[in-house]
């Protein structure tokens, strides 16, 4: 078996591998952090690459996320993403792709830095593949639409997607992110409702269907998130650069 690829990030060790240790892992943080200890272990997994960060070399998992390699648009139907959304607007984009799903750090991590390690070796592949765009859902917890109004309507307001790509969804619990649209919120409310990873995706130009999802099975509400890397703006692209060579 083996590590396809692997970086070190300070203390943290981000690898994307085949032994079955770290798979397990993930699957063990990924279960902790979206079904409150009960497996989520689904068919998808089998074809998808798993990301772990870990402190140290043999130090427990505390970052993860899959990655499903896309590199022709009629694979766009296999993603996760494609059970809840209509991908077509996504299927005239330059391939190849990358669905990112099940991103999440443990509970127990000490601050950013295995978020980071995450992003880093993502970004290193995404510049290795010469991927052009990640796509995602991005989760809120809970399934009440109510906590995240200001979230909502700051998403509708600046981040749906170009016209043309801006996807809808195919789900039966889909509402369209025009019903929060609200004539004034509270920006700074809105962006602590926001989920680190939404964050993430925005403020490297990314940005969101047309609808969101509420997830029983997951207990969340979610938004198809995406991001095209040629357009992620010079300042942030640098940065992701920096992340992608690791520290050695």
């Amino acid at each position: 078996m083996g590590v396809r690829l692997q970086m070190g990030f300070g203390r943290y060790l981000a690898s994307v591998a085949v032994e079955p240790r770290d798979r397990a892992a993930a699957l063990d943080l990924r279960a902790q952090c979206f079904r409150a200890g009960r497996p989520d272990e689904e068919p998808l997994d089998a074809i998808c690459d798993h990301v772990v960060v870990r402190r140290g070399a043999d130090g427990p998992v505390v970052a993860a996320c899959r990655l499903l390699r896309l590199t022709r648009r009629e694979e766009l139907g296999r993603s996760y993403a494609a059970r809840f959304h209509d991908l077509s607007p996504l299927a005239n984009l330059p391939m190849p792709m990358i669905e990112m799903g099940r991103f999440c750090v443990a509970p127990s991590a000490d601050g950013p830095d295995p978020a980071r390690a995450l992003w880093g070796l993502v970004a290193a592949l995404v510049l290795r593949e010469g991927v052009t765009t990640l796509f995602g859902c991005t989760s809120f917890p809970g399934t009440d639409p109510e906590r995240y109004a200001d979230a909502l309507a700051l998403l509708h307001a600046r981040h749906l997607g170009p016209v043309g790509r801006r996807t809808a969804s195919r789900a039966p619990l889909a509402f369209p992110l025009s019903d929060w649209a609200l004539s004034a919120y509270d920006e700074a409310r809105a962006l602590r409702q926001m989920p680190a990873l939404l964050r993430a995706y925005l403020a490297m130009g990314g940005w969101v269907g047309s609808h969101a999802v509420i997830d029983r099975d997951l207990g969340t509400i979610h938004v198809l998130t995406a991001l095209d890397v040629a357009r992620i703006p010079p300042q942030r692209a640098r940065r992701l650069r920096s992340l992608a060579g690791g520290d050695g």
